[in-house]
């Protein structure tokens, strides 16, 4: 398993079995169930100087994630990221090695912190691993996030300082 910079050749890959499937499953993402390839590449390739990458094995795309500046101006010192495994590859590491990957872009590029701004608290696997990497809930907004079968569930925003 290795990861890479996202190549617009990549979208075949990244859209329908990755973006699509976790969008419409409306589980774990706020992105509107019902939004197109287009919009969804807009929202998810980051341009510089963000980044987006893919996970893979061999020619086979595994999870992918973007990371960038969670706010501009006084904000610009904290760095977000988001991501995404194809269901057949999950419990396999490649949450967790994007997740490496985007700590470690920031770290490299000086931030001070990363920041997750919504993750749902339904998303336990998220929530875990993401306190693995150091992460903590710094605050949870209540009903925020309306589940499909579990309702509406809070909002963590989480936290991680560089």
């Amino acid at each position: 398993m290795q990861i890479r910079t996202f190549e617009v050749d990549d979208w075949p890959q990244v859209w329908p079995p990755i973006v699509r499937a976790v969008v419409r499953a409306a589980d774990t993402f706020t992105y509107d169930p019902a939004m197109t390839a287009e919009q969804a590449y807009d929202i998810w390739v980051q341009p510089a100087p963000g980044r987006t990458v893919v996970t893979h094995d061999g020619e086979t795309i595994l999870g992918t994630a973007h990371m960038n500046t969670n706010r501009p101006g006084p904000g610009a010192h904290v760095a977000t990221a988001s991501f995404m495994v194809a269901a057949n590859a999950r419990g396999r590491g490649v949450g967790g090695a994007l997740v490496g990957d985007a700590l470690d872009w920031a770290r490299g590029r000086g931030y001070a912190g990363m920041q997750f701004n919504a993750v749902a608290a339904s998303n336990t696997s998220a929530v875990e691993l993401y306190e693995r990497h150091g992460f903590t809930i710094v605050g949870t907004v209540p009903g925020a996030f309306e589940h499909p079968t579990q309702g509406r569930v809070g909002l963590h925003v989480m936290y991680a300082e560089l």
